[in-house]
C-alpha cells in the first residue's frame, strides 16, 4: 500500500482574548481564502510552541500579550493543497496594544467577536477544535 504524497506540517494559532471578545482575521491568498480565523503560522524547526505564538502574533497584529496558555488543537486535512496541519492552539491575555493588519497580502483585516458569535465561513482548523466544544477559561 503507498501512501499519498502530500506534506504534513505543526500550525500555531493564537486565541487572542481580551474583555471577552477574540480576534480573527479574514485570510487571503492561501488555503482557506475568505475564511475567518485566528493569528498564526507554521511552526520554525527548533521553535518553541509559545514562541511561535508570540512572533506570529507580533507579525500579524502588532500586538504582544503578557501571558501564553496552551489550547486545543486540530489536526486537518487540506486535500486541494495535499497538506495535513497538525494546528496548536494557544491562548493569548494580557494583550497590549491594538491590532493592525501587517500583512494585507494574507489577511483582510482583523475584528473582534464574542466567543460563540462566530463570523462564517471558519477556517477549518478553527471550526475543528469548536467542534469538540473547547472553550478558554473566562468566556
Amino acid at each position: 500500500m503507498s501512501l499519498a504524497q502530500g506534506r504534513v506540517a505543526v500550525g500555531v494559532g493564537v486565541l487572542v482574548l481580551q474583555d471577552g471578545l477574540v480576534l480573527l482575521g479574514r485570510r487571503r491568498g492561501a488555503h482557506g481564502a475568505g475564511t475567518w480565523s485566528a493569528p498564526g503560522g507554521r511552526l520554525e524547526y527548533g521553535e518553541q510552541i509559545e514562541a511561535c505564538a508570540a512572533r506570529e502574533l507580533l507579525e500579524e497584529t502588532g500586538l504582544t500579550a503578557r501571558v501564553f496558555e496552551l489550547g486545543p488543537y486540530a489536526n486537518d486535512i487540506f486535500e486541494a493543497a495535499r497538506e495535513q496541519y497538525l494546528t496548536v492552539f494557544v491562548v493569548a491575555r494580557g494583550i497590549i496594544g491594538q491590532p493592525v493588519n501587517r500583512e494585507p497580502h494574507k489577511c483582510d483585516g482583523w475584528a473582534w467577536f464574542r466567543w460563540g458569535e462566530w463570523p462564517a465561513p471558519l477556517f477549518q482548523p478553527v471550526e475543528s477544535f469548536l467542534r469538540i466544544g473547547w472553550r478558554p477559561a473566562g468566556t
